[in-house]
């Protein structure tokens, strides 16, 4: 499997959250998407977006004070300000409800495949043998995110993925699972199928020595938290 992204517009899926029907021995062990408080808190800002607008709107004030006779000139002054910042921080509240609602996680036996776009949507296959290792990030109420770092030379652009990437790996992007409900079940889940599929791609290994040393995966998936 390739871990270039494939479009593929979701009306048309012929699985849930899949650009293909699974093969018979491949199954899906779980799928969610990011949860929509957690990803306006801790991806878009939204908070600090507020209150950057209010603080402009506090030193716009205190600038055009010494112009105006009233408070209601000043108010005036200030509506279209206001006007402006709220547009602004209610399109940030869209995007980030959309984002949401366009993406699917899915974890199979075999890969971990994330559907994402708001626009167009695009398709990552990360086969579990890819991935070297995850980090769990956990946030409030039981939410978190999972990083996962890919081993051998693919790599997957930083823009293409964001916000579904962990933040300032510019130069080595790693998707993630953003803000996933659960994501210590979830993480737990994706370290019993990496261990099954590195299991049975050693057995394998071991049996056929086909491939030399150097060039098998190496690597464990570690589940640590980071702040």
């Amino acid at each position: 499997m390739s871990l270039r992204g494939v479009r593929h517009e979701h009306e048309h899926e012929p699985q849930y959250g899949l650009p293909e029907r699974l093969p018979a021995d491949e199954q899906v062990l779980w799928q969610g998407a990011p949860a929509v408080a957690p990803m306006m808190r801790h991806v878009f800002h939204l908070r600090a977006l507020a209150v950057y607008f209010v603080a402009m709107l506090a030193l716009r004030a205190v600038a055009i004070w010494p112009d105006v006779e009233t408070l209601s000139d000043l108010l005036v002054q200030l509506a279209w300000a206001a006007g402006l910042a709220g547009l602004g921080w209610a399109m940030v509240v869209t995007l980030a409800r959309l984002t949401c609602r366009s993406a699917v996680y899915t974890l199979t036996n075999k890969r971990v495949v994330l559907r994402v776009g708001v626009v167009l949507s695009v398709t990552f296959n990360l086969p579990l043998r890819s991935i070297a290792s995850a980090d769990l990030r956990p946030l409030k109420d039981g939410h978190g995110d999972i990083a996962l770092k890919l081993a051998g030379p693919d790599r997957i652009g930083y823009v293409h993925l964001w916000p579904h990437v962990r933040p300032w790996r510019i130069g080595a992007p790693e998707p993630m699972l953003r803000c996933l409900p659960k994501a210590e079940e979830v993480a737990r889940l994706l370290t019993q199928a990496w261990a099954q599929a590195h299991g049975q791609a050693a057995t394998q290994a071991r049996s056929e020595a086909v491939a030399p040393q150097g060039e098998r995966l190496a690597g464990s998936l570690v589940m640590q938290s980071s702040h």
